[in-house]
């Protein structure tokens, strides 16, 4: 039975949810550019070096809202012509339709132009499940004033379509939007998804790559595709005789342990109470505030329903996933009673 201290242990170092699109993005940006964008791609000379302008980033944003998840990038380079351009990068983490997303795409805009006297090409990623939401401009209509902003916009959930052709292309984020399908994909199926990680991850070895592009790759399929503890154990334990038969070690023991390390030794169960409390603060960080009413029936849980609780809810992404899951497993524990 998963112990849900473990659980806030694992949770708790993977809470900046953003921190892998930020680090792949930083380390392969070119391929980014061409992967999701080539059209902006082309535009830029590749010769000359771009700059991630992370202090004008942060003049131009202000404190992200609770419960959001955001990674953003602005990004200095230059044009084919010899012209300064920069680039508004977002990735859009969240689950469930964002009402002011499209605002908040043009309010950066204005302000990045507004402060720094520079036009930036924006553009947005996004992870969501919602296959109807596809935003890509904001606007008003007044008598004599009138506004259309449009910005650059990929939705990941198309590349399901497109499967094969990832599987086909040496892009890093061929690999990225792989891992982010199958973890999708697999959110009900801990075992399918230990399979997809391992397939993944030993298709990095198999394209030839450079040991430290290995490593850049294994973080981010590490970081979005966890998986129960006990097959988490089965899963290494069988790349650990992949990497002995291929003769190569490039994921070292320290990566492996990833969100582990830290973790202090023989830690007690808590108490009910206590395990309801931490349940509660782990659900305000994936899907947001909950009611006084959801509150109140996370706490009628029994002890096994929490311990289950707090492992699925490291796939929650949205409320709805939590409301489907008390459905689900309050109903089912009901038949029992």
């Amino acid at each position: 039975m998963t112990n849900i201290s473990d659980v806030y242990d694992r949770l708790r170092l993977r809470a900046d949810f953003d921190s892998p699109w930020k680090e792949i993005i930083e380390a392969y940006f070119p391929q980014a550019m061409y992967f999701f964008f080539p059209e902006t791609y082309a535009l830029i000379d590749w010769e000359r070096p771009y700059e991630f302008l992370d202090k004008e980033f942060q003049q131009i944003t202000r404190e992200a809202e609770q419960g959001k998840r955001y990674a953003d990038q602005l990004v200095k380079v230059w044009q084919t012509q010899g012209e300064e351009l920069w680039l508004l990068i977002h990735v859009e983490i969240q689950a469930q339709k964002e009402d002011n997303f499209a605002k908040r795409m043009f309010t950066y805009n204005f302000r990045i132009f507004d402060r720094f006297d520079r036009p930036a090409i924006s553009l947005a990623i996004l992870c969501d499940s919602n296959r109807e939401w596809r935003p890509n401009n904001y606007s008003y209509n007044y008598p004599n004033t009138h506004l259309f902003f449009e910005f650059g916009s990929v939705k990941l959930l198309d590349y399901e379509n497109h499967f094969h052709e990832l599987e086909n292309s040496d892009n890093p984020f061929a690999t990225v939007v792989m891992a982010h399908l199958k973890t999708q994909q697999t959110r009900s199926s801990p075992e399918q998804r230990k399979i997809w990680k391992f397939s993944l991850i030993r298709r990095l070895y198999d394209l030839g790559l450079e040991e430290q592009d290995i490593r850049n790759l294994y973080r981010f399929i590490d970081w979005v595709m966890i998986l129960p503890k006990a097959l988490e154990n089965q899963f290494w334990e069988e790349f650990k005789q992949f990497e002995q038969e291929r003769t190569m070690r490039y994921v070292t023991t320290g990566e492996r342990i990833g969100y582990e390390r830290g973790k202090q030794e023989g830690k007690q169960e808590g108490k009910k109470e206590g395990e309801q409390r931490l349940i509660l603060r782990l659900l305000q960080r994936r899907v947001g505030e909950l009611s006084p009413e959801l509150q109140e029936r996370i706490k009628s849980l029994s002890l096994n329903q929490l311990e289950n609780l707090g492992e699925a809810l490291l796939d929650f992404t949205a409320m709805e996933d939590l409301l489907n899951w008390l459905q689900t497993n309050q109903s089912a524990e009901n038949l029992f009673l």
